[in-house]
């Protein structure tokens, strides 16, 4: 079957870029429409750099050529992102880090931490160099899931520098404000002081070369979220939750605080956390304690990747409680679950890294932080 052209730049006229208000021809984003027999190549021009946009617009078109045109076409489509320079402020790059990950949740208590720490820990496993910062100023709870409650950071000379060195457990470097206070300190901070002090665990630590710096940053869409995102150039962020209806409303509103124009850090994906309850004896065993695959719809109607499921397994809660993450039990439930997220993790990465341009460090201005400003 021979394709029209005009057929199919009419078809594209019924479907839009994901916040613009025109069709994808009248906006010219659509720059060209080829045909070589049954099969089409569109070349289009985005201006927002966001992964989960160009993806929807890949979907759309090639669904809407299969379903209005030809079900059997051959469709590639070419995303080209122009992106209008911005007046906004870089973020102090750490040198030697390739990628920093904010897993973050919407609410407390959905097992962020223990996802941030078993992550780590598998991609160690697999041969990368990670690090984990404990953004969680209020309820830091890496050294005791690390095994490292009484360990202290060092101070080592970097090219005339006094630098912290940060505790290394499991084949993870980790620092975490519970080094410097005792266990049963309350840190009492307003936002300025727990922002300077994470500024001086990120920027004044010998980190080294690393492949992965996880940040694992308290529940919510607060000033500590803020301050990071106006200080590091963050290369993506995980969300995570538990399936039922309160979490999956919080998770909402933390994957829309990334997806803010003002913000503009691509989500790599949400995972889901406690996911089933499976006996250890009757591993087949499944029961949806909170729901099922709340999460997973979540991230389907956000239009972002699903990275895994992990279930409530009474070893992971006893393994974080003796500081040796779960995930390293070797061929269980819980290290096989890890291992698939790592590797989505990964490949949505690399993904994010060749298609989108270095993530910028947000740009606080007057009023900013206030989301009933505009």
């Amino acid at each position: 079957m021979k394709l029209d052209r005009k057929e199919i730049l009419a078809a594209l006229e019924t479907i839009s870029v994901a916040g613009e208000g025109k069709n994808m021809v009248e906006s010219g984003a659509v720059q060209n429409v080829m045909t070589f027999g049954d099969e089409v190549v569109v070349d289009v021009t985005l201006h927002t750099p966001a992964l989960h946009i160009k993806k929807r617009a890949e979907v759309d078109i090639m669904k809407t050529i299969h379903e209005k045109i030809y079900d059997k076409a051959k469709v590639k489509v070419n995303i080209k992102i122009e992106t209008p320079e911005k007046p906004e402020i870089k973020g102090k790059s750490i040198p030697g880090i390739s990628n920093i990950i904010a897993v973050s949740s919407g609410k407390g208590g959905v097992g962020k931490s223990t996802i941030t720490a078993n992550l780590a820990v598998t991609l160690a496993n697999m041969g990368f160099k990670v690090g984990v910062l404990d953004a969680d100023i209020y309820g830091p709870s890496m050294p005791i899931m690390f095994d490292v409650e009484k360990s202290k950071p060092i101070s080592v000379d970097v090219d005339g520098k006094s630098k912290m060195k940060p505790i290394v457990s499991y084949g993870v470097e980790l620092l975490s404000i519970g080094f410097f206070t005792s266990p049963d300190q309350a840190v009492i901070w307003r936002g300025p002081m727990a922002s300077k002090a994470l500024n001086q665990m990120i920027f004044d630590a010998d980190w080294g070369e690393l492949d992965f710096l996880l940040l694992d940053l308290p529940p919510g869409t607060g000033d500590i979220h803020l301050s990071l995102l106006q200080s590091l150039p963050i290369t993506g962020a995980v969300v995570v939750s538990t399936p039922q209806a309160v979490a999956l409303a919080d998770a909402r509103k933390g994957v829309s605080m990334f997806m803010a124009d003002s913000i503009n850090v691509p989500v790599l994906g949400i995972v889901e956390n406690m996911a089933y309850f499976t006996p250890e004896e009757l591993p087949e065993n499944k029961y949806y304690i909170f729901g099922q695959e709340g999460a997973k719809n979540l991230a389907l109607d956000l239009d972002v990747p699903f990275l895994g499921e992990v279930p409530i397994v009474q070893s992971i809660r006893e393994a974080g409680d003796y500081g040796r993450p779960a995930a390293l039990q070797d061929q269980s439930v819980v290290s096989d679950a890890f291992v698939e997220i790592a590797r989505n993790v990964v490949s949505q990465t690399v993904l994010r890294n060749e298609s989108l341009p270095p993530t910028e460090a947000v740009k606080i201005t007057t009023m900013a932080g206030c989301s009933a400003v505009k």
